[in-house]
């Protein structure tokens, strides 16, 4: 693989001229050009043939906007579509098959394509999987299934506090900021979400220009760097938040503690992605890497992040308020859930990152080794508040690798309330997985803040395939809702969905995944006993674990037969030991919603 792809720091190869770069670009449209000249110069009238179709074809590559691989790479970059369509023979015999991701398969990324292109979505003679392999989950359908008129599924943001409740999507774009992407990309995404009626998360690095020039509906993400309301030292400046928060275009305020692809770590745009315009939106210095802190300095406490949210709320007009994260000891985000309850302050919603997540520049070892998965840190977090007996006072929503109507309606089914893509909203916009992102070379001009290539990428054209994706993905989440005979994905439940095990059997999910019963944290009954012992270590007035409490519940847990052992590497790394199996009683996921009770 080329060390552009894999080398985060890049060092450059050649001390040659930009406009050295745009010539080789440019080259095959340049040998047209000298094959026509030739020919014309020689009389050699297959050299006119063959360089004026190449002049030609090159002169319709530049002044055309539908497809931004041929403005930047004019003749050439016709050859990638003529791999492209016998791509599958090629693959057939020689390379991958339609199922493997890396990190999205060929199949996901063509779904996304079709849907955004408004063109069949459907295939023939049969499915790629193997339906009898480990791991692999389905629906299970009704004999009342029936099509639902109703596809544009929206739920309500805002708890108690909330003055300005915010109505929105089950299926919104997740935080992708201006800088990681370019200005034509945002803009793309942005005109999407206006004319779909969803909702476009900011990402991190402020709300520029490109955000509000059409309109759409904004989720303004606050990070550590505090972007856009930064003091000249890198504090929250309340003031500068006020003043931004209370355009009306700006719907909810998320508060990023954590990220999937880098968690624990703070955000990363190198120099060279940095114009004078970033620089500007961000309040950042030029000629540098804008690196974001680790952690917050607007807080340090499990009680001062309910304050800061509590603020923000105030600054914004009572506009709802949340935080994102990706999932990490689990004692601290208890203990977050205990300041909550003990200062009766809820933030309206979470978003939970997986770590499969993604978009941008990132430490391969914190790619691949930091952080939880999406639906093990879902779990946790859905699972402790319906234990803490707070579940119905906080909306949830999820991110990572969701780019299909079934990946929305899985993890509804185990409990969130929407779901967010990044990747699958990069599809939309024309990328191509290139896995260029950090070197301002996106051959798509998505991911790159060089004007030439971010130019090829056409807003209008890309915003309607942005929406049409949106739409088009409802529906089929439509199609699994009514299949399965309801009417709406907040009625989905884990025992809708079959998962076959390494042994061959089938579970239901209510079976598989651990659900904890409603409060049960708060007298420590909770049924897998590791919750127990992560809920009494956590302390709402520090982030560090109160080992003290532990070392008291355990003497309590042998006095009554219980448990013994304090938690173990092997016994909290990846949560298999808290899979005891839900209870199949109705509403598995106590998610307090008004729908039939049904039973295996």
């Amino acid at each position: 693989m080329p060390q552009s792809r894999t080398n985060l720091n890049p060092e450059p190869k050649t001390s040659l001229p930009y406009v050295v770069g745009l010539l080789l670009r440019f080259s095959t449209f340049g040998a047209a050009i000298l094959i026509l000249l030739a020919g014309l110069l020689l009389t050699n009238w297959w050299l006119i043939i063959i360089g004026g179709f190449g002049v030609a074809l090159g002169i319709y590559d530049l002044i055309q906007s539908k497809h931004s691989i041929l403005s930047n790479y004019p003749v050439a970059g016709h050859i990638r579509y003529v791999l492209e369509d016998f791509r599958p023979e090629i693959r057939q015999y020689l390379l991958e098959n339609d199922k493997e991701q890396v990190p999205f398969s060929r199949q996901q990324r063509a779904l996304v394509y079709q849907r955004a292109k408004n063109v069949s979505d459907t295939n023939a003679f049969g499915t790629l999987d193997n339906l009898y392999t480990q791991g692999k989950e389905w629906f299970l359908q009704s004999a009342i299934s029936q099509p639902l008129k109703n596809k544009d599924f929206r739920i309500t943001v805002g708890g108690e506090r909330c003055q300005q409740p915010h109505d929105m999507s089950v299926f919104n774009i997740s935080a992708m900021s201006f800088g990681s992407l370019s200005a034509n990309a945002i803009m793309a995404l942005n005109q999407g979400a206006k004319i779909g009626g969803f909702t476009h998360d900011t990402g991190e690095g402020a709300i520029s220009s490109y955000h509000r020039k059409f309109g759409g509906d904004l989720i303004w993400e606050l990070g550590t760097g505090y972007f856009g309301c930064r003091d000249e030292h890198g504090n929250f400046d309340p003031q500068a938040f006020a003043e931004k928060s209370v355009d009306p275009q700006v719907k909810m305020i998320e508060i990023k503690l954590s990220q999937g692809a880098k968690p624990g770590k703070g955000g990363v745009l190198p120099a060279e992605k940095i114009t004078q315009e970033i620089a500007e939106t961000r309040h950042v210095p030029m000629g540098q890497d804008c690196i974001s802190p680790s952690s917050h300095t607007a807080f340090s406490t499990p009680r001062e992040l309910v304050a800061f949210w509590q603020q923000l709320r105030e600054l914004s007009g009572g506009k709802p308020v949340g935080f994102k994260l990706c999932v990490g000891q689990p004692w601290q985000f208890m203990a977050i859930v205990k300041a909550m309850i003990e200062t009766d302050n809820y933030p309206d919603f979470i978003v939970i990152d997986g770590a499969e997540g993604g978009t941008g520049a990132a430490p391969v070892e914190f790619m691949d080794n930091v952080g939880m998965p999406m639906v093990e840190g879902f779990l946790l977090v859905h699972n402790t508040l319906v234990g803490a007996g707070i579940r119905d006072k906080i909306k949830l929503g999820v991110s990572g690798k969701i780019v299909s109507g079934f990946d929305i309606a899985r993890m509804i089914a185990l409990g969130a309330d929407w779901c967010n893509s990044a990747r699958g909203f990069m599809f939309a916009v024309g990328c191509i997985q290139s896995r260029s992102c950090h070197t301002n070379t996106c051959p798509t001009g998505v991911a790159t803040q060089d004007p030439y290539r971010q130019k090829a990428l056409d807003v209008p054209s890309k915003a309607e395939r942005v929406a049409s994706f949106h739409k088009n993905t409802l529906k089929s989440l439509a199609s699994i809702v009514g299949a399965v005979g309801l009417q709406h994905p907040s009625q989905l439940q884990p025992y809708h969905i079959a998962r076959r095990l390494d042994d061959g059997q089938i579970k239901l999910l209510s079976k598989y995944f651990y659900f904890t019963d409603k409060e049960a944290l708060l007298d420590q009954s909770a049924r897998a006993d590791v919750f127990n012992q992560m809920w009494v270590m956590a302390n709402p007035d520090s982030f560090l674990a109160n080992n003290d409490a532990l070392i008291a519940y355990n003497k309590d847990s042998r006095d009554k037969g219980k448990e013994t052992s304090a938690p173990t590497e092997q016994s909290l790394g990846s949560l298999d030991d808290i899979v005891d199996g839900g209870r199949l009683i109705g509403n598995v996921n106590n998610t307090f919603r008004d729908f039939p009770h049904s039973s295996e």
